[in-house]
């Protein structure tokens, strides 16, 4: 039940850190002239290829596994008590069962609560981590658009084909290496919300 509560987090900072720089020439065969002013870049290369996007992952798959790890401590004595009062089922008067099994479930609606909430927490972080990352990126790209001459930037990502010539991304990745280098953090601490 609570196994894949952050996975959403460590799948996507997996798949995010798995993704290559594309080369910067046509991968389609389509080719073409070089459009001047015309400049493309991937914001998703960006992140996974700079120092500071690769710690960002690193560190978020390290938060998420600690969470895991506190939430999978807490539900082992939970497990065992739940199959205790499943073997002693037989044994227990209907009214014995009601307050167990609600004891139980009292337990286990905590734990539950607990792990959305520690889901919230690392999403927080990763948020923070990227807009961090994206505020020191952005006035690297600003930067490369003037060196390069830009007067349009376009998403690589979003292209189907042409000349590639003017693909700003691994200069961005340069700059904001040499701007930021690594970072390092730690998982947000959200408050509790309370029972209501």
């Amino acid at each position: 039940m609570y196994t894949n509560l952050f996975c959403k987090t460590v799948i996507l900072a997996i798949a995010v850190a798995a993704t290559p720089v594309l080369a910067q020439t046509d991968q389609t065969g389509l080719g073409g002239p070089v459009i001047p002013g015309v400049c493309l870049m991937s914001r998703e290369a960006v992140l996974v290829n700079s120092a500071a996007g690769k710690a960002a992952t690193a560190r978020l798959q390290q938060l998420t596994t600690e969470a895991q790890t506190e939430i999978d401590t807490e539900r082992a004595p939970l497990t065992a008590e739940v199959e205790a009062l499943r073997k002693a089922s037989s044994t227990l008067t209907p009214e014995q069962r009601k307050t167990r099994e609600q004891a139980v479930s009292i337990k286990l609606q905590a734990l539950q609560a607990k792990a959305e909430h520690r889901g919230r927490e690392i999403e927080a972080t990763r948020t923070k981590a990227l807009d961090q990352i994206s505020v020191q990126a952005q006035a690297v790209i600003a930067s490369v658009y003037k060196q390069k001459s830009c007067g349009l930037l376009m998403d690589r990502n979003s292209v189907l084909g042409g000349n590639l010539t003017n693909d700003i991304t691994a200069t961005v990745v340069q700059g904001l290496d040499a701007k930021l280098g690594t970072i390092t953090f730690n998982r947000e601490t959200l408050p509790m919300p309370t029972a209501k």
